[in-house]
């Protein structure tokens, strides 16, 4: 014990003196912090102070000891040393002022001190007046240059000390390795275009760091050395870049070990010559995106073909997607631009996407842009239940408190919305719901936040049918105070090299009241309040109580009494509805509760005011699919959400949502059904809900809005005499979706460069394309100028005409006019005109048409035709694809050839995606032309033409338009023949055109009366048997097409005597017959049907009868002498043993003949597991399809099993896995025979009468066991197409754990455990096979049967086996000792027997010594026990008729731990 003390005090010195250590180098660094402090902070003062006053104090040990006083409040400290006459004597070293202890003694003292020297000695002692008791006070004086140096060298000692530890750190085995860390960093760079620049950076770490550089993607310089060169040096690496304008960015430069991963980022500037200066821009957007629809999570994308032109490389126009606000990328926005398209893909489409999106593509002489709308259709989970809300939005943020808004969505289901759950996500993936009641109000203050945590929060919809799906998560926001989110946010001020230190408010001060308290929110949920901080609130932050008093009272309650919130902002729940109330705040801290702020005044608790309907609504047509609605504002609504408009088509109650998102002005509903009268209805939305729905407006049918005309064309002069001009000129292409009412020209005169104003000709519209322009002057010039009208309005005008003089002319004929082409394709045009408006001297008499191509001169005229053309039309043919062309016609008449008319075109040479006119022939023989197109607009309308006059009679043609145009022949004749065209008006020129000819007559007459033709006409040939082929084959027919077979008026049906066959590929028909008998003298024939059409073809047996019969009899006879054939062909049979065998017969065979077993065309080999299924007995041949075949194994080189192991063959079955076609040959020099037989088509005959034969099963037999009783009857045969169902008292028996059914081999058996008085009664076996059933039924009494369960089940308890005695509960044994213990066990038979430790079975061996003696007795033995042999332990006995476990607890405790701890006790 003596020598446990002394080492205790050792203990205890070395530990004190290890204090004392600490706290001198505590002290020592403290001073030298001070010292460094006042150096850097405080510049050399040469000012002199005022005087100090001295007290003494005593210490613990008497010595009586210098204090300061405190310096006065405005005197400004210097370090200067000073005499007792005020000279400078020294510089004194400054304790660091921070120090709590310090300041304390400092502010404590009262008493000048007339040196400055004393003062730093007093304060030094301060410090180390705890390591020993009294310092010696010594004055040093310093110079400054002595003082400044020794800080230098201060400074420099304490580097290298930092140094060196650093030094020690690395080398310390653990931090040998390190991760990189750039010791010189990358430097950007600017260079110009085609010049190199290289990027250096020093790497230090261990192990040596790789080097990666990355531009976005990472850049691979051994993959591209003309790019890039990559050099490493020790730790120095480099990348060289050969530059051009594309490879300007960021580079980053990564270094990677094992120890982690740091990386640099250098900017690259690559600047080059701007080579779009002075260039101007024209751009293009082409194959533009539609007005789009999509549904809630799908993807859409929206893009563009933008064209900019002229070219100039390496310059990108600035394309940016705009939805009100230019769109951002983001986690459901992703914009690419390749140079040529721009796409705009959402991601997981949402309500909040939905809107006007725009394309804007700037450059730098312009912009242009497209737009279309995009609509996005909301789905439910659950029929009648509201969309999700949807734009959710944080305001108002603050420490503990946030206001979510969002807005509600356009579908409320089946009933009314009746509030909102608002959830905020805590964790990851996980929501909490912020409000208990629900929220009608469409914002809510979340309170209640941790300060500085992230939140995002969602919306959800319920009315009673269910509840909505969330809305999209709103933006993230960070609860803290608003003034810390804009410090953060804000830039950083700039370093002035200037620190200034000015005095800390004072701790303990009240604050004082909050100012501005203001109601800012007031509705039936709550009042939210808001307030500025006070101006005097001490150091410390500041808590806020919230009272409230009803008006007319003087009593406040304070509102949140568990605890002040941290923020500006309150919400104050739970208040009366329709009373009134006064609200002032409190501030608070560790000083106490400040004074009340000014109360808010009177604020009345209620629903905010719901808008009212708004005005009627107004539909007007706009396109194909879309109506523009208009509608007048809601009056007395504040705070506006927008607007949801529904359309319903007439005559339905079903209202549909044109917008998912709320609009505030004039909405052009989109996707309607053309054709379709709808009516629409709106309703206004603000955050207390919705309006009730406006008056529905007037139906609107949809379809195009009418618009006026295009202009006219070619407006051309027609004749010219003294005073008047004859003008012509071409309808417009387009007219609107109205029929054109008339047209005005215009005049003006031409003098010189003068251009006159323009003058109207006619005040009333003309009805024709021509028109004579009167009272003009003579010798003067003139333009004229045409503009069309509908009901729509006027159109512009048309391009004026040149200069034309009116003076009469000498001309023999004025050109046509009217000129305009059809079915412009490839290689032909069709070109049609009109005749002159008047003859000339003499009637008109032929035409010729000129071409050119379009970018020839004049010289490039030459004529389509030598001899004149009488008609009005001409095709052209032989042209180029993709070449224009120019055409001209000139009329002639006796006195000769005219003037050309006005040029036509130019005419591209391009077939367009259009289709052509075919021609359907219906079963009655009727011919009808059909033309379709795909590009009809409003007004377009489809126009016949025969021989290009547009057809009016309509006595021979009817004409039907539906999903195109048909023209349906009412009696085809010849004088129908001819060229027919059809032509779709207000379209681009769409046409085509078919020549009907006289096959098509012949082809009508042969649908009317259709026949069927034959190849070859019937035929008869005898073969090598005996047999008679009948055979006839077809040339045109369908797979409808069916056969009779007639012999002598008598309809035959295949047997054993006719054999027929139909190749419906070939046409081919065939019908066999074994042998000619006297009864088949007479006719065969053939009668075919396929849908209307008929077709019949015979075959007259007489006359030559008798000796082709002899001939049939004879071959038949030399064939069975001959070679081996077979007597009865294949087939199967199903024996009582419920085997299935194919069997046949065959006949006059010898040892010679091979017979060979096939399936599936695959002959079966003798090697084959199939061919021991084969068997022959004298002339019968059978094939067991379920016999049993033990495998070969002599291919895998393993030896074949012996009886003994070999499991026992399962009984003979059939699956469909055995279907197929079997055939059987008979073959040797005489000749041959073969027999099929098709298992495929047979199979479902085979099973019927396997069937047959499996339903002749035992009645139900009865037994028992030790677990119930058992009913069961025995098939022979089970198969698994058999259903088998047990009945109880005519009920059906469902399956339980006490009651089981099932099959086992072909036993049918039913299970009842544990069996009571209600198990009796009549039980019914049903057997069905889908065809036919069997019944078995047995009334079961049971006594003998309950009475032999009894017994068994008595017998079998007393043969369990189980552990009799011998093994205690607990054995508590000494470590070390050895442990043996037996235990009695008993079972019949003998039981099985192991010992188990904690659930784990033991094995023997030196350790554990496990024995089993006589059945009876089992032991275990552990030598030399240790703690770790306690546990729990089991002997565990089992048999055939049961288990049981004896288990105990073994605990082995060591004496000399146990006397320790009695001690510590």
């Amino acid at each position: 014990m003596s020598g446990s003390v002394q080492v205790t005090q050792k203990q205890q010195q070395k530990l004190q003196l290890h204090q004392q250590l600490e706290e001198k180098q505590h002290y020592e660094s403290s001073y030298y912090l001070s010292t460094r402090s006042s150096v850097t902070k405080q510049a050399f003062s040469t000012r002199k102070t005022s005087s100090h006053l001295k007290t003494s104090v005593k210490t613990d040990k008497g010595q009586q000891v210098v204090k300061l006083s405190p310096l006065p409040k405005r005197a400004k400290r210097t370090y200067l040393a000073m005499d007792k006459d005020k000279e400078v004597i020294g510089y004194v070293i400054p304790v660091f002022r921070a120090h709590d202890v310090v300041r304390g003694l400092m502010e404590a003292q009262e008493d000048d001190v007339t040196e400055e020297g004393i003062n730093y000695v007093a304060m030094r002692n301060l410090f180390v007046r705890e390591a020993r008791d009294a310092m010696e006070v010594k004055v040093e004086k310093k110079t400054r240059s002595k003082h400044v140096r020794e800080s230098a060298e201060r400074m420099e000692f304490d580097r290298a000390l930092e140094e060196w530890s650093e030094f020690r750190k690395k080398m310390h085995p653990d931090r040998l390795t390190h991760p990189p860390e750039f010791i010189v960093k990358p430097r950007g760079q600017t260079v110009w275009e085609g010049k190199t620049v290289r990027l250096h950076c020093t790497v230090a770490g261990w192990p040596k760091p790789r080097i990666a550089y990355k531009n976005n993607v990472l850049i691979d310089a051994k993959a591209h050395p003309e790019k890039y060169t990559a050099e490493s040096t020790y730790n120095m690496h480099s990348l060289e870049i050969k530059c051009d304008f594309l490879d300007t960015a960021q580079y980053y430069a990564s270094a990677l070990n094992v120890k982690g991963e740091a990386s640099s980022a250098a900017t690259v500037v690559v600047k080059g010559f701007c080579p779009e200066h002075g260039v101007t821009f024209h751009t293009s957007i082409i194959d533009k995106f539609e007005v789009a629809f999509g549904r809630e999570g799908e993807t859409l994308s929206l893009g563009c073909t933008v064209i900019i032109f002229p070219t100039v490389k390496k310059y990108q126009p600035e394309v940016v997607w705009y939805r009100n606000v230019p769109l951002k990328p983001s986690k459901w926005v992703h914009t690419h631009w390749s140079g040529e398209r721009a796409t705009l893909t959402l991601t997981h489409l949402n309500k909040e996407d939905e809107g006007m999106y725009t394309l804007r593509v700037n450059t730098k002489s312009g912009f242009d842009s497209y737009s279309a709308y995009v609509f996005v259709r909301a789905d439910v989970e659950l029929e009648g239940v509201p969309v999700a809300p949807l734009d959710v939005r944080c305001h108002d943020a603050n420490k503990d408190y946030v206001v979510v808004t969002w807005k509600q969505p356009a579908v409320e289901g089946s009933s009314p919305i009746l509030g909102y759950y608002i959830d905020c996500e805590v964790g990851t993936h996980h929501w909490a719901q912020c409000n208990d009641a629900a929220v009608k109000y469409a914002r809510f203050p979340v309170t209640g936040l941790v300060e500085g945590r992230s939140y995002v929060f969602r919306v959800r919809a319920f009315n009673s049918v269910g509840i909505s799906r969330p809305s999209r998560i709103s933006d993230p926001v960070v609860a803290m105070d608003p003034s810390d989110r804009a410090r953060l946010r804000g830039p950083l001020a700039p370093w002035t090299g200037v620190i200034k230190f000015t005095e800390e408010e004072p701790t303990g001060v009240i604050p004082g009241e909050p100012t501005d308290v203001v109601v800012t929110e007031a509705t039936k949920s709550y009042v939210v309040l808001a307030w500025k901080p006070p101006e005097q609130r001490g150091h410390e932050g500041v808590m806020y109580y919230i009272e409230k008093c009803i008006q007319g009272t003087d009593t406040w309650q304070r509102v949140n009494t568990g605890m002040p919130v941290k923020s500006p902002r309150f919400a104050i729940f739970d208040l009366a509805e329709g009373k009134s109330y006064n609200f002032r705040v409190r501030c608070c801290n560790s000083a106490g509760v400040g004074e009340p702020s000014v109360p808010t005044g009177e604020t009345i608790v209620g629903d905010k005011l719901l808008p009212s309907a708004p005005g009627n609504p107004v539909a007007t047509r706009n396109t194909d699919t879309s109506v523009v609605v208009t509608w007048g504002a809601s009056k007395d609504v504040k705070h506006l959400v927008g607007y949801y408009i529904e359309s319903s088509v007439t005559g339905t109650d079903v209202w549909m949502p044109c917008n998912n998102k709320p609009v505030k002005q004039t909405f052009v509903c989109h996707g309607l059904t053309t054709g379709s009268n709808y009516v629409f209805r709106v309703k206004a939305v603000n955050a207390a809900g919705y309006s009730q729905n406006s008056s529905n407006s007037d139906a609107v049918l949809v379809q195009a809005a009418i618009a006026v005309p295009a202009s006219p064309t070619n407006v051309t002069l027609l004749e010219a005499v003294k005073d008047y001009m004859v003008l012509g000129w071409t309808a417009p292409t387009d007219n609107g979706g109205a029929d054109i009412r008339g047209y005005f020209v215009d005049y003006r005169t031409v003098k010189g460069n003068i251009y006159g104003k323009w003058h109207e000709l006619n005040l009333k519209a003309l009805t024709t394309t021509s028109y004579k322009a009167e009272n003009l002057k003579e010798n003067v010039f003139y333009q004229f100028q045409v503009r069309a009208m509908n009901m729509a309005g006027v159109s512009k005008p048309s391009l004026p005409t040149g200069r034309l003089e009116c003076k009469e002319w000498t001309i023999t004929i004025p050109p046509p006019v009217g000129l305009h082409v059809m079915e412009v394709r490839d290689t032909s045009v069709v070109v049609l005109w009109e005749p002159p408006v008047f003859d000339g001297r003499s009637p008109v008499n032929g035409y010729y048409l000129d071409i050119k191509e379009a970018s020839a001169g004049e010289e490039g005229w030459k004529a389509v035709h030598e001899k004149t053309n009488k008609g009005k039309f001409m095709k052209v043919t032989g042209l180029t694809a993709g070449t224009s062309y120019v055409f001209r016609v000139r009329a002639q008449n006796l006195v000769g050839v005219g003037k050309p008319s006005q040029n036509l075109g130019p005419i591209l040479a391009q077939t367009r995606p259009t289709k052509e006119i075919y021609v359907d022939v219906d079963d009655n023989g009727v011919i009808s032309m059909i033309f379709e197109c795909s590009e009809m607009k409003e007004g377009s309308q489809f126009v016949w033409f025969k021989n290009y006059q547009e057809i009016t009679d309509t006595s021979r043609l009817t004409i039907a338009t539906q999903g195109g145009s048909r023209a349906i022949f009412n009696s085809l004749s010849v004088e129908d023949l001819g060229t027919f065209s059809c032509m779709v008006t207000n379209t681009e020129g769409i046409s085509s055109s078919y020549t009907l000819t006289e096959e098509l007559l012949d082809l009508s007459h042969e649908h009317k009366f259709p026949v069927i033709p034959f190849k070859n006409e019937m035929a008869m040939e005898l073969l090598e048997k005996g047999c008679v082929r009948f055979w006839a084959q077809m040339e045109k027919f369908t797979s409808a097409c069916q056969v009779e077979y007639v012999f002598n008026d008598v309809i035959i049906e295949q047997g054993k005597k006719y054999t027929m066959k139909f190749d419906k590929s070939s046409g081919l028909i065939e019908l066999f017959m074994d042998s000619l008998e006297v009864t088949d003298e007479g006719t065969f024939t053939f009668n075919l049907v396929d849908g209307k059409a008929k077709g019949t073809t015979s075959l007259v047996l007489i006359g030559d009868f008798r000796e082709l019969q002899r001939k049939s009899e004879f071959e038949r006879a030399e064939w069975v002498r001959k070679q081996p054939h077979f007597v009865e062909y294949l087939g199967f049979t199903v024996t009582q043993e419920c085997d299935v065998l194919l069997k046949c017969k065959i006949g006059n065979t010898n040892p010679a003949t091979e017979i060979i077993w096939s399936k599936d065309s695959i002959e079966i080999a003798e090697d084959d597991e199939d061919a021991a299924k084969i068997e022959k007995k004298d002339c019968d041949l059978t094939f067991n399809i379920g016999k049993w075949v033990i495998k070969q194994e002599q291919k895998q080189g393993r030896k074949k099993p012996s009886a003994k192991d070999a499991l026992l063959p399962p009984r003979p079955k059939i699956s469909k896995q055995d279907a197929g076609i079997y055939e059987v040959f008979l073959r040797d020099e005489r000749g041959k025979d073969k027999s099929a037989f098709n298992l495929t088509e047979a199979y479902q005959a085979v099973m019927n009468e396997l069937f047959r034969v499996i339903n002749s099963s035992s009645d139900i037999q009865i037994t028992s066991s030790e677990n119930g009783i058992i009913l069961y009857s025995n098939v022979t045969y089970y198969d698994e197409n058999l259903h088998v169902g047990w009945l109880h008292r005519d009920a059906k028996i469902a399956a339980s754990e006490r009651v089981k059914s099932g099959v086992t081999g072909e036993q049918l058996w039913l299970k009842i455990n544990e069996p009571t008085e209600k198990d009796k009664g009549k039980y019914t076996m049903d057997i069905f096979d889908g065809k036919d059933g069997v019944k078995r039924v047995l009334d079961l009494s049971w006594q003998d049967a309950f009475e032999e369960f009894q017994r068994l089940a008595a017998a079998i308890a007393e043969r369990r086996a189980r552990v009799v005695g011998g093994l205690p509960d607990v054995v508590a044994i000494q470590e070390g000792k050895s442990l043996n213990l037996t235990g009695n066990v008993w079972g019949e038979p003998a039981p099985e027997v192991c010992w188990v430790k904690n659930d784990k079975e033991l094995v023997s061996d030196d350790h554990y010594k496990l024995k089993f003696e006589h059945g009876k007795f089992a032991s275990i033995t552990i030598a030399a026990v240790t703690t770790a042999d306690s546990g729990k332990y089991a002997l565990v006995v089992k048999n055939k008729y049961g288990k049981e476990a004896g288990e105990f607890t073994v605990s082995v405790y060591n004496p000399d731990e146990e006397s320790r701890e009695d001690k510590k006790d």
